[in-house]
């Protein structure tokens, strides 16, 4: 009676875990598993090559979505050492997919050891279940380097001199020699760059009189007043005479008004002689420039004559061979001689 009840409950709970493991069956029955390895036979340190590969059958899942993961091998577990890991291959066709991945293991401990079960996993991206699919273990032995001890132990060798040979050590020459030229022709460059280089001829220094006069002629031949441009015209014009006046005779002309000028040049006979002109050149330059006066034709010949004529007038005179006269005897305070016109 007994007998009959330990069978009926065997037979019950193989029912229920079939029941219950649906996916288990099913997954058997479209994967297919397999570990394997190059060779079962390893001396240690040598390498083992471990190839796990998946075929699925797609007919089977008739379109139904999954994933597979293969197993996560450590880089050290058991009595082994993973060296390296390949990426995961894919191939196949529409009826049949293969996934394969190769590991390559090492040991260093000698004995008969086994690559453990290791785990897929499946998962289906429709419904979210998944299962788990196990490889066999893989036996692997691991043997020591055989020594014959019949033979006598050999003494170890002494250190061998090696002749010294050029061509070991031809890159460093090679090197060397380059950096002794670089040096060399870049002293020569900084050599020459700071050579010290004479400085140029001053240019010869233009007389002040001299350079008034040329702007003046210039200014003539650029005819602004006949194309409209008046209060350029006057204002080049009074700017010459103005720098002529600082330079020949050191007056701040450029900084003065019309009326400070004209007040300012009285102590310097010479050009306090040409007095009268230059009022009447500021009075219509100033008209022209500030008031937006049209003065006429004739105004404007007018003014730039009177401007030569005041350089002229008051230019240094070209000078002549005097006796010596008496160190107490008063020079002329504005180096000029020129007459009143």
């Amino acid at each position: 009676m007994n007998k009959h009840i330990i069978v009926r409950s065997l037979i019950i709970c193989m029912l229920l875990g079939y029941v219950l493991c649906p996916a288990r069956s099913v997954a058997q029955h479209y994967i297919d598993i397999q570990a394997k390895t190059d060779t079962d036979k390893i001396r240690l340190g040598e390498q083992v090559r471990l190839q796990l590969s998946a075929k699925v059958q797609l007919q089977v899942l008739k379109g139904a979505a999954y994933k597979i993961v293969f197993p996560n091998i450590p880089d050290s577990f058991g009595h082994f050492e993973l060296v390296e890991r390949s990426p995961l291959d894919t191939s196949g066709d529409e009826s049949e997919k293969f996934f394969k991945q190769t590991f390559t293991l090492t040991s260093f401990d000698s004995g008969h050891w086994e690559i453990p079960a290791l785990k897929f996993e499946v998962y289906s991206t429709t419904d979210g279940s998944y299962d788990s699919v196990f490889t066999q273990p893989v036996p692997i032995d691991v043997n020591t380097v055989s020594v014959d001890t019949t033979k006598a132990f050999k003494p170890i060798k002494s250190v061998r001199s090696v002749p010294w040979n050029f061509w070991d050590y031809w890159i460093w020459f090679a090197a060397g020699l380059v950096l002794i030229i670089a040096a060399i022709g870049l002293w020569l460059y900084l050599r020459k760059r700071n050579k010290v280089k004479p400085p140029p001829p001053p240019a010869p220094k233009v007389a002040p009189h001299e350079l008034a006069l040329r702007e003046l002629h210039q200014l003539a031949s650029e005819k602004l007043w006949q194309q409209g441009d008046v209060k350029g015209y006057y204002t080049r014009m009074t700017d010459i005479l103005r720098n002529y006046f600082e330079q020949q005779f050191n007056i701040a002309a450029l900084e003065q008004t019309s009326a400070e000028l004209l007040q300012n040049i009285k102590p310097i006979t010479i050009l306090s002689q040409q007095r009268d002109k230059l009022r009447t050149i500021l009075t219509i330059a100033d008209l022209a420039k500030f008031a937006k006066l049209q003065p006429s034709p004739d105004e404007h010949e007018d003014c730039l004559n009177k401007s030569l004529e005041i350089v002229e007038w008051t230019k240094p005179k070209a000078e002549t061979i005097t006796p010596a006269t008496d160190a107490n005897t008063p020079a002329n305070p504005t180096g000029n001689t020129g007459e009143a016109q």
